[in-house]
């Protein structure tokens, strides 16, 4: 496959950024889209060129790093990481646009990598359970219901790779928030600080600058987890309970 990629390219968080245009041929439809940007990096640094910066780290859909925007769609035209999406999904001769994550707490360090340390400031906020429970205990002593059980894993997968964010018109981080908020209320170990929680986390939230969810549903369906759009329900529903408690 031939292509042609219009890439973001931004020397520090300070630069002036521009999209720069560049050929590639080669492309197997094997490939991951990251393999493809490092046939592109072999390219440029061949030719005396800085190669392009860009995140990705375990390449198998778990760690969240590869965060792109990709014709305009958070990890592309797939629902799945950047990782794992493949050049199957483009046709010889496709012209492919690729941009950092677009949204102000997320801010460019360098050409497509953004500081996405917002979302770590969000779990100090709350995100936890403080209470020390030793080793990890047998599955079986804290007994939950199942339905709860299994909603607490599910939502669990998220990844916080800020795909919600990016999608979302209004920058609004309440999927991932909505995910960490559920993960721990469903459970009995995350009940002592569920109220606290959610009014730190929430508060640390509105700090970053993300914006309000008006409900638009970009976010879950840009979600490679696919995280239910339910859990911003539930944290809305968490933070009422909280502060009309006193919290």
């Amino acid at each position: 496959m031939k292509v042609t990629l219009k890439v973001w390219r931004q020397e520090n968080a300070a630069a002036k950024g521009a999209m720069h245009t560049y050929e590639l041929d080669g492309v197997s439809s094997d490939m991951s889209f990251l393999e493809m940007l490092d046939l592109l990096n072999e390219q440029l640094v061949t030719s005396g060129e800085e190669p392009v910066a860009f995140d990705s780290d375990c390449r198998e859909g778990i760690c969240g790093m590869c965060s792109l925007m990709i014709n305009g769609q958070a990890h592309g035209p797939e629902v799945t990481t950047t990782c794992q999406l493949h050049m199957r999904s483009f046709n010889d001769g496709d012209t492919i646009t690729i941009e950092p994550w677009r949204a102000e707490p997320f801010p460019v360090l360098k050409d497509l990598v953004v500081d996405r340390s917002a979302f770590d400031r969000i779990i100090q906020a709350g995100g936890y359970i403080s209470a020390n429970t030793g080793s990890a205990p047998e599955a079986n002593s804290v007994p939950a219901p199942r339905d709860k059980a299994m909603r607490a894993f599910n939502v669990a997968t998220c990844i916080g790779c800020g795909g919600c964010v990016a999608a979302c018109p209004n920058g609004s981080a309440s999927l991932f928030l909505g995910a960490k908020i559920t993960h721990l209320g469903e459970l009995p170990q995350g009940q002592p600080e569920r109220w606290s929680r959610v009014v730190d986390m929430v508060g640390q939230h509105d700090h970053e600058g993300f914006g309000g969810c008006t409900n638009i549903g970009e976010c879950a369906a840009a979600c490679p987890k696919e995280i239910p759009l339910d859990v911003i329900s539930q944290l809305n529903k968490d933070l009422r309970t909280a502060l009309k408690n006193g919290h």
